[in-house]
């Protein structure tokens, strides 16, 4: 007597392509559903769901407005070339390179006109790339010499670096902490940048609420920074500044477009005054 044997299907689970989940991922960071960014690049939500899916290859000139509708930086722009198969775009030279010495000129004059006041060059994880001599000369005052990190959060959050002498110490880190949750909710794929913000929370003395961003809470439209310790004057009264930040318009290298130059000025006309003669014994 013979037995058929009963054939057995086995379903293979579907596996999101890279460009698929990077679409996916940044689709969830705007709040946009697939029909959503479709209508906005203009394309049929079938063709972009294919995309997602890998069942379409998509142009280069297609990659641009979905990169565009979904206002990613220059760094993801290249990541979302690559995982479609492309070369990338932008480029990504260093500060010293030839080609970058119109940049540097540019920052050069920003931060030296800024004295006796501090200036300062960050990257998007917020490592410092350069200042000028007022910095030096109002940190080294502050803490008694210069910081142990070269990262302006770290340096604010760690206790043994410059926490101890920043007057408005919970204003300023709570004004940042909202600043790093937004960056990386804007740049899901950053894993840089959540390093940087479970390290920051890590520290002791950090309020547990920071630890979860609040969509509703924004950023102060200016920075204030209170200089304490060896900043204060004989009557007790601090160094106070306001920052501002500058970028690179219409950036075209992914280094150029991820620099942020700080400029603070005196909050009060003490503070001013004190930078002055600062600068004047230094000099």
């Amino acid at each position: 007597m013979t037995h058929a044997a009963a054939a057995t299907v086995t379903a293979i689970p579907f596996q999101p392509t890279p460009l698929g989940l990077l679409l996916r991922e940044w689709r969830a960071a705007r709040r946009m559903s697939q029909m959503d960014l479709a209508l906005e690049a203009g394309v049929s939500t079938r063709h972009l769901s294919c995309v997602e899916t890998g069942k379409a290859q998509p142009s280069r000139e297609l990659l641009a407005r979905l990169a565009d509708t979904l206002d990613m930086p220059l760094r993801e722009r290249n990541a979302l070339l690559v995982a479609a198969g492309y070369a990338p775009r932008y480029g990504e030279r260093t500060l010293a390179t030839p080609e970058m010495a119109p940049v540097r000129q540019a920052i050069d004059f920003i931060i030296n006109q800024q004295e006796p006041y501090p200036a300062l060059v960050m990257n998007r994880r917020w490592d410092v790339v350069r200042i000028n001599r007022a910095t030096a000369r109002v940190v080294s005052l502050a803490r008694g010499r210069m910081p142990r990190h070269n990262n302006i959060l770290r340096q604010v959050f760690d206790p043994d670096d410059m926490r101890p002498v920043m007057g408005n110490w919970e204003s300023l880190a709570g004004d940042l902490i909202r600043h790093l949750h937004s960056e990386v909710a804007a740049t899901p794929l950053d894993q840089g940048l959540r390093t940087l913000l479970d390290d920051v929370l890590a520290y002791p003395g950090v309020p547990a609420r920071w630890r979860s961003r609040d969509p509703d809470a924004y950023p102060l439209p200016l920075c204030t920074t209170v200089f304490a310790g060896g900043a204060l004057d004989a009557s007790g009264h601090p160094l106070r500044f306001f920052s501002t930040i500058t970028t690179f318009g219409t950036a075209r290298d992914v280094t150029v477009e991820e620099l942020r130059i700080e400029c603070m000025f005196p909050a009060d006309e003490r503070t001013a005054e004190r930078c002055k003669a600062l600068a004047a014994t230094s000099a």
